[in-house]
């Protein structure tokens, strides 16, 4: 019983204690604040599909590095040489092969009393130049002059130069640039995605001019005469040898005929050595084309001399009219013929 009782009053004493804090704390009429965690907020998770879909909805990225530009470079298509699997001919034709050029006399400086330099130019169309447009094509290729400068050129064996002083070489683009243009980009109709025109679709279109043959129609040769007191001769001797290209206006009409490229005749003859010249009287008895130079089997006309031309002009310069021009440069041949005449007496 007593220990009942001891248990009753520590009850009783614990619930007074409580109830004494629980009137402090509301003495001042607001409890007490408790002090409360926050969880974290919960990680929002996307499902695969939503993610899916949210890529979908942003613009792929364009690739802005710029693409490197096409280049067009012009370029002559030459025809490779083949040669005959048989021989063509009824005799063994062995001379061509082994034909090397005679070296050139030489010719002291103090013998050379009187020199003169002279431009002509070879037309073509006369009869007496036909050698130069000879279209057959035999073992070594093209047998046309310009097939056979531009071969060589291409090839390696010469050298070809912008001027007749054979100060600066020229590659073959660039000669290939000089005698057909670059290719270049036009906009035509597009005749597959818009038959009728009625879209008006156009489309990129490459022009590629080809270059033909037929269009050199000149060539113009440099070259020196010069008295040799020694020998008591007077020698002429070609220096350089250049294509002519016409260049029209823009309505199509004539404006001139300029050198398309030089080349050094000196180097140019153990090859022209190798190549026979047309000859339509006897097919047979063909010279190459060094001996057709050094024979002077051709027709020129003086377009330029260094007789009474200090300013360095062409004929064309100073006399308009053509006649007058054939009569001016008959005028220079006859001087450069009477010096050596004077030289004599009988």
């Amino acid at each position: 019983m007593k220990k009942y009782l001891i248990r009753f009053c520590a009850l009783a004493m614990a619930i007074l204690i409580v109830a004494g804090n629980v009137d402090a704390q509301t003495a001042n009429g607001k409890p007490k604040p408790r002090t409360v965690k926050k969880r974290p907020p919960p990680k929002k998770t996307t499902s695969t599909k939503n993610k899916k879909a949210a890529d979908a909805s942003v613009a792929p990225l364009k690739d802005t590095t710029a693409k490197p530009a096409v280049v067009l470079e012009a370029d002559i298509k030459l025809d490779t040489p083949r040669k005959s699997l048989r021989n063509d001919a009824i005799i063994e034709r062995n001379l061509v092969k082994d034909r090397t050029p005679l070296t050139y006399e030489h010719i002291r400086e103090d013998d050379a009393v009187y020199r003169q330099r002279v431009w002509q130019e070879i037309d073509v169309h006369e009869k007496m130049n036909l050698p130069f447009v000879y279209a057959a094509t035999e073992d070594n290729g093209n047998q046309r002059f310009i097939s056979i400068l531009l071969n060589a050129i291409k090839s390696g064996q010469v050298t070809s130069f912008e001027d007749d002083r054979f100060t600066t070489p020229m590659t073959f683009r660039q000669i290939a640039e000089n005698l057909v243009a670059k290719p270049h980009i036009i906009q035509k109709p597009d005749d597959i995605n818009d038959p009728d025109g009625s879209k008006g679709l156009m489309r990129d279109t490459l022009i590629q001019e080809e270059f033909n043959p037929e269009d050199i129609e000149r060539y113009q040769i440099k070259e020196e005469w010069v008295f040799d007191k020694e020998s008591s001769r007077l020698h002429v001797r070609i220096l350089g040898i250049a294509p002519e290209k016409t260049v029209k206006n823009a309505d199509g009409s004539f404006r001139a005929v300029v050198p398309a490229f030089w080349v050094y005749y000196p180097d140019l003859r153990t090859l022209l050595a190798k190549y026979e010249a047309y000859n339509g009287k006897n097919y047979g008895a063909r010279m190459s084309w060094e001996e057709l130079f050094e024979s002077r089997m051709f027709a020129p006309r003086i377009i330029k001399s260094t007789i009474d031309n200090p300013g360095d002009n062409y004929i064309a310069g100073y006399i308009k009219d053509p006649i007058l021009r054939l009569l001016e440069g008959d005028n220079i041949k006859e001087k450069i013929f009477n010096y050596e005449q004077d030289l004599w007496s009988y």
